[in-house]
């Protein structure tokens, strides 16, 4: 790995927002790729989200022990073959940080509990390493690395930072850093799960929408200045571009969520006028209004969360 300039400054958030979204074109892709893929991966996990959260929601807690007491846990010690152990578990701080409903989350927590992927010793909660392991974002710090590479090449590009580093760099900087990067990770991934549960009801919708997109979506080759007019035109092009839909058997078959829960809740995206059935009875984006304010307020919050995410992590891994 090339050596790293020394910092002459801290990378600002206005300057980071400023450049995701004039690029917008070149980076929501690797950026919706990243969400998608994380939120697939979590439903597969336990073909429940609100379960697969609950348990990171556990093991966040630890990366806010790692941050409080100012100490760096590189990747490969965290997942060291040792089991974790966090505090007694709270349910009320679960339920009103998730905004799960208390009983649910007891309902899954003894579900958790059977399935042996936490233990509880005294008033200490153990998740063994042969549990948590399942949760080790492999595919999340891949993706992740690969959208922050091309980010920094293009801060590079704007004269914003000397040296572009490749996805290998990011990611070996990432597991050095571990502890603080993932902890501003959760920082970033909990409200933006709760933004779109929030606004649909359950993570399912946005999961299954999610893929409509990704297969929907275009790029765009018109260069416009100016930060919001190109976001919103970036928007609007992709929301009316129509190219080959999808049907609900390859959006089962991605989101690994079932066919038929698939076709439920497609009937019900469709009366709530978020999608569409072409000629062919192919699913596209079809938006009214509305759904496209209140959803690009919403992108407009994810994308500043993530932003900050971004700011925090390029400083401390010194990308200058």
């Amino acid at each position: 790995m090339k050596n790293l300039p020394s910092i002459y400054s801290e990378l600002e958030s206005d300057v980071i927002d400023k450049v995701f979204k004039n690029n917008f074109d070149k980076l929501s892709p690797h950026f919706f790729k990243l969400m998608s893929e994380w939120t697939i991966g979590g439903y597969n996990l336990f073909k429940d989200l609100d379960k697969y959260t609950i348990l990171i929601y556990l093991i966040s807690k630890q990366f806010e022990f790692y941050r409080r007491n100012n100490l760096n846990i590189t990747y490969d010690n965290f997942y060291k073959n040792k089991p974790l152990e966090i505090e007694k578990i709270n349910l009320i701080k679960i339920s009103v940080d998730l905004e799960i409903p208390k009983e649910n989350v007891r309902r899954k927590i003894i579900e958790l509990e059977k399935k042996g992927i936490i233990k509880k010793k005294g008033k200490k909660i153990i998740i063994d390493r042969s549990n948590y392991i399942s949760t080790q974002p492999i595919n999340t710090l891949k993706n992740l690395s690969n959208l922050l590479s091309i980010f920094s090449k293009i801060l590079k590009g704007e004269k914003i930072i000397k040296n572009e580093l490749t996805q290998a760099e990011i990611n070996n900087l990432i597991k050095q850093n571990f502890s603080f990067c993932w902890y501003q990770f959760y920082k970033f991934l909990f409200p933006y799960c709760l933004r779109w549960k929030n606004h649909f009801g359950d993570l399912e919708f946005f999961s299954i929408l999610a893929t409509i997109v990704l297969n929907s979506r275009t790029q765009i080759d018109k260069k416009l200045k100016g930060i919001e007019s190109y976001v919103e035109e970036w928007r609007s092009t992709m929301i009316k571009h129509k190219i080959r839909g999808i049907n609900a058997m390859s959006i089962s078959e991605i989101t690994g969520i079932p066919r038929p829960t698939v076709v439920r809740k497609l009937k019900i995206l469709v009366k709530k006028k978020y999608i569409s059935y072409d000629k062919n009875k192919l699913i596209n984006i079809d938006l009214s209004k509305k759904n496209f304010e209140e959803m690009a307020k919403i992108q407009d919050l994810n994308i500043n969360s993530f932003n900050v995410f971004t700011k925090r992590t390029f400083n401390q891994i010194n990308v200058s």
